[in-house]
């Protein structure tokens, strides 16, 4: 039996083209057509996109709704409990990304500690006329001390790229220690679970992959900030909203860090007053940790598949559960 598919964000044509020769499919992305947005909800049995919120007054205009198939890992645009509530299947995508993340994430260390998109700055605006002194010097990146915030698929993907890499030791703080005999043995003996009260002071480079929650929403501020390393650099690739944005200008500009390098911000796209936008020492990036065109494809692919499975009555290859991102 066909079912009702809103699609709310574009999909690649191969995959619409999936959807479409089983069900009936309306493309209308809130963001560029609200009114055909909100006409397909009341019909629609399936929805998949990403970057819109998903609340309770939504589901409220969707009665008929089972399932929703996310093209993200992420899920704090859900109405996690409301869904449970009503007995509707929520997919994601994740596995698919974890390598491509990682390489975002570790280039956006190295531009940060090198000073990367400042000089080349320097140099398209006509201002390179003399070899730089030290005012413009760049830190090593090898040989220093990695700490990292969350330790899933991601975070030993990045360990990887530092450690076997770049000789860096590394340094994770997690809810618990993970097995690497089992999950990880490339990082046998080059990463080490610390303390948060530890690794801070240590730590070269701090590295943020830490999804957002109640408990993580806001972790990152200043009595987290005052425990690093001078000298130290922050690097976030997980969740915005974990950072409490003015703390993190405060430690940049009176604290111990010595610069920041950022895809993701508390509010997306980041406002044009943010302070953030134009300070000189931070690299900011417009969130393109998975922004590949073999890795969106994927994503889109593994979320097309688990939206079929659901509407089947099958078990999604990628069901979302508490514990899986």
């Amino acid at each position: 039996m066909k079912k009702n598919i809103l699609v709310f964000r574009a999909l690649p044509a191969d995959q619409l083209a999936r959807l479409q020769a089983v069900h009936q499919v309306t493309v209308a992305d809130p963001k560029n057509d609200l009114a055909a947005f909100d006409a397909a909800l009341p019909q629609a049995h399936a929805l998949i996109g990403s970057s819109h919120p998903v609340d309770a007054a939504l589901l409220d205009r969707a009665p008929q709704l089972q399932v929703i198939s996310s093209v993200s890992v992420g899920v704090d645009n859900y109405a996690l409990p409301e869904l449970e509530r009503r007995g509707i299947v929520l997919c994601h995508t994740p596995g698919v990304l974890d390598e491509t993340v990682a390489d975002t994430v570790f280039a956006l260390l190295m531009a940060t500690s090198r000073r990367v998109v400042e000089l080349a700055t320097l140099v398209r605006e006509g201002q390179w006329k003399k070899n730089v002194g030290e005012d413009l010097f760049g830190w090593d990146v090898h040989h220093k001390t990695l700490g990292l915030l969350g330790f899933g698929r991601i975070g030993q993907a990045i360990a990887r790229r530092a450690a076997l890499g770049f000789g860096m030791p590394v340094l994770y703080h997690a809810r618990r220690p993970v097995d690497l005999a089992t999950q990880a043995p490339d990082l046998v003996g080059r990463a080490t679970h610390t303390p948060l009260a530890e690794l801070l002071p240590r730590a070269d480079f701090v590295v943020a992959m830490l999804p957002l929650s109640p408990a993580t929403r806001g972790m990152l501020g200043a009595e987290v900030f005052a425990q690093m390393k001078p000298g130290s650099i922050f690097i976030n690739g997980g969740r915005g909203a974990t950072v409490d944005e003015a703390a993190l200008l405060a430690a940049l500009d009176a604290g111990p860090l010595r610069a920041a390098g950022l895809d993701v911000f508390a509010k997306e796209p980041l406002p044009q007053d943010s302070p953030l936008r134009t300070h000189p020492r931070v690299t900011p990036l417009p969130h393109i940790g998975s922004a590949t065109a073999e890795t969106r494809h994927a994503m889109a692919a593994l979320a097309v598949t688990n939206l079929l499975q659901a509407l089947a009555g099958e078990t999604p290859t990628a069901r979302y559960d508490k514990g899986s991102v």
